[in-house]
């Protein structure tokens, strides 16, 4: 008797939603997003060079306390050009009382490189971006869909947050779902040319409703979705995350 030899079956990627629980969330996010979203100067523009500006310094900076040397520093240096021909100890100056003092230096580096290597533009691809020294995967995606408008997922420390509390439920003392996880979950979010507004969506969402401490449960209309949400006992607060958002 010959035997039926059947193909592989495709391997199946148990970490991510179905179609359905997806489009429920893309739907709920950009929703409470058109109602609920922030007024920040950096959203106020398209320019590559600006929005990187803002990227580099919420980098374990709360936004409020970004905001007004995000504007003085654009004062001072209003282009890249403009940052390139500034002596270091000056970015370094104007960048105070911020901390991370490795972040200036690392912009002034990346601006000099920008104008040598890249005619004064912020590259628009995301291995060019990464490229540069003190530019990672969550700034890169950030520039890419902020500046470029491109559907490339982010992951910073709100949206870290989001997904693993609404997808892979609380974290257990071994921690979180691997980063890996994380990305991949992600980038199959995000609605098929909408990845500006979901992206700045996701960052919101988890500073307003998903907070680190005391999060907003009881009004999130992410609940019927969310694997975290303690349905047995409505005034259990959610697993809280080892870092503070921005």
């Amino acid at each position: 008797m010959q035997l039926l030899i059947l193909p592989p079956m495709p391997p199946v990627n148990h970490h991510l939603p179905d179609s359905a629980i997806r489009r429920k969330f893309q739907q709920r996010l950009l929703r409470w997003y058109a109602r609920h979203q922030r007024d920040l100067p950096w959203r106020k523009t398209s320019d590559p060079y600006k929005i990187l500006v803002s990227e580099v310094m919420l980098q374990q900076t709360q936004v409020d306390r970004v905001i007004p040397k995000y504007k003085e520093f654009l004062r001072k240096y209003p282009t890249l050009e403009g940052l390139a021909n500034a002596s270091v100890n000056d970015v370094e100056a104007i960048w105070r009382p911020l901390g991370y003092n490795i972040r200036p230096v690392r912009l002034h580096t990346i601006a000099r490189e920008a104008v040598d290597r890249h005619s004064g533009k912020v590259p628009d691809s995301l291995e060019e971006l990464q490229a540069f020294k003190g530019i990672g995967r969550y700034t890169a995606g950030a520039v890419m869909s902020f500046a470029f408008r491109k559907d490339v997922p982010i992951l910073d420390t709100n949206v870290k947050r989001l997904l693993q509390r609404i997808f892979l439920g609380p974290m257990n003392r071994n921690g979180s779902k691997p980063v890996k996880h994380l990305w991949d979950l992600s980038a199959a979010l995000i609605p098929k040319g909408k990845g500006y507004d979901f992206n700045q969506a996701m960052m919101d969402f988890g500073a307003i409703i998903c907070t680190a401490r005391k999060p907003n449960c009881r009004i999130c209309p992410m609940r019927p979705l969310c694997i975290s949400y303690p349905r047995d006992k409505e005034t259990k607060p959610c697993p809280k995350p080892r870092r503070p958002s921005r």
